[in-house]
């Protein structure tokens, strides 16, 4: 089963952040992961949520516009270079990391980092030839 991340489209002004936190924390929804980058008009927020079938329904039942995409959940070793050798063979596969931002918490001595690639497919097998550990929905649980 695929990681899907949850991704929400809002102004950038005081207070939406909030909404959208404030209408999951509601309905029991615990977010794992998150990145928010104001560049972008609107702003796009994505997360990792335990439930992101129902994020993604309450959300837009709420008038938020909301898309979804699989992603890879993906462990680094937690030192100087921990993260290029993830990088280093998806790179060497002409793979492009589009966004890459941190899971909540770490297994053991591992950092846990989302990835969000242009070709999810070959990654995979990219990082499964490199012995790169990749997590699956018992993400959602931790």
């Amino acid at each position: 089963m695929p990681i899907t991340q949850v991704s929400v489209a809002i102004p950038n002004m005081p207070g939406k952040l909030n909404e959208i936190c404030e209408i999951l924390e509601k309905e029991e929804i615990n977010i794992k992961a998150i990145m928010a980058s104001s560049v972008l008009t609107p702003v796009q927020v994505h997360l990792i949520v335990n439930n992101p079938d129902r994020a993604e329904n309450v959300l837009k039942a709420n008038g938020f516009e909301v898309t979804t995409r699989e992603v890879i959940a993906v462990a680094t070793p937690d030192h100087p270079g921990g993260l290029n050798a993830v990088l280093r063979p998806l790179r060497d596969s002409r793979i492009n990391v589009e966004t890459l931002y941190p899971f909540i918490n770490l297994r053991g001595d591992e950092a846990i980092v989302i990835m969000e690639v242009d070709k999810i497919t070959e990654a995979k097998e990219v990082l499964k030839k490199h012995w790169v550990k990749t997590y699956g929905p018992e993400i959602y649980k931790s």
